[in-house]
């Protein structure tokens, strides 16, 4: 069996959840590679609907182990409550494992995300202030606590003694507020520790025996290819790679094991947080799209930004991914719509380009260029078979198909896991 990575395509909030809840009943393992509970995955399935933000989509399902990957960083109170929650829903949360190499957040890490992004006044960057960036951050400079820190109280007291001594200047020094308590916080994170150490393994290993044993693997993606660190909005973006080789790297998986890169898309577009948007609609259609999809934030409960959808960021997007198919979600929201736009080009500075700008900057002067096709006005969410949509709405998947140069493997119509047509088959 393949191993298949479920990557954002967008900005985010694309409808992963579903995909990978939808995908992971023929699957064995399914590992989340990166982002924190900065992320939000919402499912609806016969035990009811969830907001995951820590934990894979597979954990419904009892023949899957979930895997919290290496790639992630991990609030431990987050992650209790969420098992917690699952347990008191009847969800058997035993098959979940968490990568020792995972970094963990720390309280400072919370306080600094907040002081900083005040800081930042009007620049703000719209961060959802739980601290992932500053712990990425310290992964990077090699100040960061491990999961697996966690296991022996005195790596875990000696390291954190180093580390507050020096967050703690920052936060007198810089910001002028009270220093955290060494005592409070190793106390706290050793009962963290025993409560995660069931969890805590070896992970790379435990993947490793599932490729041998030919067993389907699903990455799941957090975010979307826009926000990644290097390919997004610079500096409008997350702190991790959101992309297909994130997946390699937050999972522990070799370049080489990635057989299918499924892309998700909305069939429209949305943002939450600062950063550049060429096809926003700040007018009644974009509210009617928002209200109609309940398009608000999982984790934050921001609105979020509603637009048309976007083939130049798309085919930028597949490139950069290598989806060999998509998943194109909530088509349904745009039943209503007589008239539905896509963006084919941008128009900078005069002339006309169809690639998406790096430079921040230069993607804010750019103005969508829109081809306008009818919309179908009629319910979609009853029906499973491709041939049996509206002509105009199999002209509209058509169309992005043709436009992203990836073909459509899945079309959601509604949030169910039973609402979803096959349009070809990925396995």
């Amino acid at each position: 069996m393949p191993v298949i990575a479920v990557i954002g395509a967008q900005w985010g909030d694309e409808g992963k959840g579903k995909v990978v809840d939808l995908l992971a009943e023929k699957a064995r393992v399914v590992v989340r590679f990166s982002g924190g509970d900065n992320a939000g995955h919402t499912v609806v399935n016969p035990y009811g609907e969830f907001r995951l933000h820590l934990i894979p989509c597979g954990i419904f399902y009892p023949q899957v182990v979930c895997i919290i990957g290496n790639g992630v960083v991990i609030n431990p109170e987050v992650l209790i409550g969420e098992v917690d929650q699952l347990n008191q829903r009847g969800v058997d949360t035993t098959r979940l494992f968490i990568s020792d190499r995972a970094h963990l957040i720390m309280p400072y890490h919370i306080l600094l995300d907040g002081l900083e992004e005040e800081s930042r006044g009007g620049k703000a960057l719209g961060t959802t202030r739980k601290g992932i960036g500053p712990a990425f951050a310290d992964k990077t400079a090699r100040l960061g606590i491990r999961v697996g820190d966690l296991l022996d109280k005195e790596v875990l007291l000696e390291r954190l003694r180093f580390i507050l001594e020096y967050k703690n200047v920052i936060l007198t020094k810089i910001y002028g507020v009270s220093p955290l308590s060494l005592d409070e916080i190793y106390s706290q994170y050793c009962q963290y520790g025993e409560r995660l150490a069931p969890y805590i393994r070896e992970t790379t290993i435990m993947l490793e025996e599932a490729l041998h044993r030919n067993e389907l693997v699903i990455l799941e993606g957090a975010q979307g290819t826009l926000l990644d660190l290097d390919f997004g909005t610079y500096p409008y973006t997350t702190s991790s790679s959101p992309l297909a080789g994130g997946g390699c790297l937050g999972a522990g998986l070799g370049p080489t094991g990635i057989s299918r890169i499924l892309g998700v898309f909305k069939a429209y577009c949305t943002r939450v947080g600062s950063g550049p948007m060429p096809t926003e609609l700040k007018d009644e259609t974009g509210d009617l799209i928002r209200e109609r999809a309940h398009e608000y934030g999982t984790t934050t409960g921001r609105p979020r930004r509603c637009g048309w959808f976007d083939a130049v960021a798309a085919r930028f997007s597949t490139r950069i991914n290598g989806f060999t198919g998509a998943a194109i979600t909530r088509l349904d929201v745009l039943d209503i719509l007589p008239r539905l736009k896509i963006c084919v080009g941008y128009k900078l500075d005069g002339k006309t380009i169809d690639y998406f700008p790096g430079n921040v900057a230069t993607l804010e002067r750019c103005q969508p260029i829109y081809e306008e096709l009818p919309g179908w006005q009629v319910p979609i969410s009853h029906i499973r078979q491709y041939g049996e949509l509206p002509i105009e709405a199999q002209q509209y998947v058509a169309r992005l198909e043709e436009l992203t140069s990836c073909p459509v493997n899945i079309i959601s119509v509604g949030a169910e896991r039973g609402q979803t047509i096959h349009k070809m088959p990925i396995f």
